[in-house]
């Protein structure tokens, strides 16, 4: 299949970005990781950065240093033949996650939803390998899909002003973990004792565009032994 032409636009003086047809599927995300790595092969610290949308690849640099124009026309011919990576060339993530309860205060009223049982709506999340599309909202929040379209729910209609730190959670057709307690307006499932955003770490964060992320259901005695 012939990659779609993409369309190149300045985002200030210090950034481009490369746009490709405003999807969010697991082939557009395979073609804007390619980019992104080409991007990062080809210009090493010459460019200050290349951020990976669902859709976009920005790519920062210093206009003092580069010519715009030029740097331009070096994307293109990137976008123009970069092709999406294998599904398998992101790392394999297992996290486990202990749902319903205290944990997973939505689990109920989502089975009611979909007219099944809890247990279903727990089958029906663990059984699919999930792709990390982008990484944003708070440090390590990964946005990953798709789901079952069964599990497909809008947003709640209220947010929480306050979710827990690794819960795990689905809304608009993607699912993941909040790094950090904040405000969330996602379906609470359960929750998991790994950590997306660990400062400590040498590698901060953990989940990367083009990853691969499985859930295991735990149990409740699982998961507290889990806790740092």
């Amino acid at each position: 299949m012939t990659a779609e032409r993409p369309r190149i636009v300045c985002a200030g003086d210090a950034a481009l970005v490369i746009e490709l047809p405003p999807r969010v599927d697991v082939e557009t995300s395979g073609r804007v990781v390619a980019m992104a790595e080409a991007v990062r092969r080809q210009f090493g610290s010459v460019v200050r950065d290349a951020v990976v949308g669902y859709h976009t690849l920005t790519v920062y640099f210093d206009p003092l240093a580069i010519d715009g124009r030029w740097l331009e026309g070096e994307l293109t011919a990137i976008a123009q033949e970069t092709v999406p990576l294998p599904d398998a060339a992101g790392a394999a993530i297992e996290v486990p996650v202990c749902y319903g309860g205290d944990l997973g205060p939505d689990l109920t009223g989502v089975a009611a939803q979909l007219g099944c049982t809890e247990a279903e709506v727990i089958a029906c999340h663990t059984s699919r390998e999930y792709r990390v599309f982008v990484v944003g909202f708070v440090p390590g929040f990964a946005y990953m899909g798709p789901v079952d379209p069964r599990l497909a729910l809008p947003r709640r209609s209220t947010p929480r002003t306050r979710v827990p730190a690794g819960s795990v959670a689905i809304a608009a057709g993607q699912t993941g973990i909040y790094p950090m307690e904040t405000p969330g307006g996602w379906h609470l499932l359960g929750r998991t004792h790994v950590r997306p955003f660990d400062e400590a770490r040498a590698e901060p964060v953990l989940f990367r565009p083009g990853d691969r992320v499985t859930f295991r259901a735990i149990t409740r005695d699982e998961f507290e032994a889990g806790r740092p």
